[in-house]
């Protein structure tokens, strides 16, 4: 281990031997998922015709630990883990505030996220069960970026569908996924049944997660080779992500530091339950306050309902219970692309209704905004997603200054912005408004009644 207060770094061998699994450790038992067709609990049957089966098996254990094997403890270290947890001293400087700010660098990942995490675990767990093709979404195009590396990797072919907006406003993550080896396609596509239907109505609609999961996974069930791989939302993808807040524990013990509040941006929910699930699970940390945050063009905890909705447009998915608005919501073509999901982790979703978890939510203007000034001080330039935790973390560290209190916090830098460049050339040029990235009005209310 590397000790510097500003910059604390951690062994290979220091990354972490087993998932955290937050399911035992929820006040009431984890809503199960409801086969729609029945109304029933889904059989694990409806799931293995969708994902590897060891990733099913992860879905539904109740073992505080899963332990993560060697093959991909070792693509981890090979690419990055663990990961520097950094301290934003010209950024307190520049606020003048007694709060200490971390951030954890997910950034630093040959793909620029958080993602690859739990996308050399399922590859590798499809991979040694002889799945020959993966299937997936991306919003923005770190997790499409993440499978195709993870594919290429454990010798899968990948197969990406990826929202159509951000696939005309991040060109370059296209051409980063096929590099590694991966077909991308704009989603609503041509290719699938659904997104031909979707194109019929509206030929010029700007895509959702939703109607991308929809294409991926009427892919995934026309072929025998081919199995889906998710990158948020279930529990067996936010479970490999626990790697992330156990190396923030070790490393904010090993400078003595004691954490008074926890930050993440929210879409799904897998970066942010990466980091404080461990926090989560550990008695010693039950007084620390823990921070979702999310746009206010897709406010999914700040107005969701909690209930039983479908993961995808089509209604392919099982239904699970959750934070939503609405299956057929189509979020505002904000940049933030990743955080452009109606509905949100069951995990996440039960300890927000617990109140163990406070979400917020920001206007993509203001967010930017506090992203231009992480880069200036830091020398970063955060995903617009990331910026989102950044500008909580400004706020609490400001709310720190006015009460002349010392505070640590930490927030995930879930990824860099460097294929986002169109979102702070907008900003900078003057061209963006908080109206491009507003709710229109009645738009969840339309959701909802088209959904029940």
């Amino acid at each position: 281990m590397s000790v510097n207060k500003n910059r604390i770094t951690l062994d290979i061998e220091d990354v972490p031997k087993n998932y955290v699994n937050i399911v035992p450790y929820l006040s009431e038992p984890l809503a199960p998922p409801i086969d729609p067709g029945t109304g029933e609990p889904a059989s694990p049957d409806v799931l293995t015709a969708i994902f590897a089966q060891e990733c099913v098996r992860q879905e539904a254990t109740q073992d505080k630990l899963v332990k993560i094997p060697t093959e991909i403890r070792e693509a981890l270290m090979r690419f990055g883990r663990p990961s520097p947890l950094q301290r934003a001293v010209r950024l307190e400087e520049q606020l003048r505030t007694p709060a200490r700010i971390y951030f954890k660098r997910e950034d630093v990942s040959p793909t620029g996220s958080h993602k690859l995490n739990t996308a050399l675990a399922q590859a590798y767990y499809a991979a040694k069960e002889g799945t020959e093709r993966l299937a997936t979404e991306t919003g923005a195009g770190q997790w499409g970026s993440a499978v195709a590396l993870a594919c290429s990797v454990f010798d899968i072919e990948a197969m990406v569908y990826m929202v159509k907006i951000s696939y005309e406003q991040k060109r370059y993550r296209g051409t980063l996924m096929r590099s590694f080896g991966a077909t991308i396609v704009p989603s609503p596509s041509d290719i699938t049944e659904f997104g031909r239907k979707i194109l019929k109505a509206n030929p010029d609609h700007p895509g959702t997660l939703g109607i991308a999961i929809s294409e991926a996974l009427e892919d995934t069930l026309s072929r025998e080779d081919t199995k889906y791989t998710l990158g948020s939302v279930l529990n067996h993808v936010l479970l490999h992500q626990t790697v992330i807040g156990q190396e923030v524990i070790a490393q904010l013990e090993s400078v003595d530091e004691k954490v008074d509040t926890l930050i993440g941006c929210v879409g799904g929910g897998s970066n942010f339950g990466g980091m404080v699930f461990p926090f989560l699970a550990d008695s010693r940390f039950d007084d620390v306050d823990y921070i979702a945050v999310e746009p206010t063009a897709c406010p999914t905890l700040t107005k969701g309902e909690y209930k039983y909705d479908f993961g995808d447009t089509a209604g392919l998915t099982p239904k699970l219970k959750m934070y939503s608005l609405g299956q057929n919501f189509t979020p505002p073509k904000i940049h933030a692309g990743g955080l452009r999901y109606h509905g949100m982790a069951p995990t996440i979703s039960a300890l927000v209704h617990e109140g163990r978890i406070k979400p917020i939510a920001y206007d993509q203007v203001e967010v930017l905004h506090a992203g231009v000034l992480f880069a200036k001080c830091e020398g970063i330039i955060p995903a617009p997603e990331s910026a989102h935790a950044i500008k909580a973390a400004i706020d609490r560290a400001l709310y720190a200054k006015r009460n002349n209190r010392e505070e640590t916090i930490v927030l995930n830098l879930s990824g860099h912005g460097y294929f986002d460049m169109g979102a702070y050339d907008s900003l900078l040029s003057g061209s963006l408004s908080s109206e491009e990235g507003s709710l229109p009005k009645g738009e969840i209310s339309i959701a909802r009644e088209q959904t029940a």
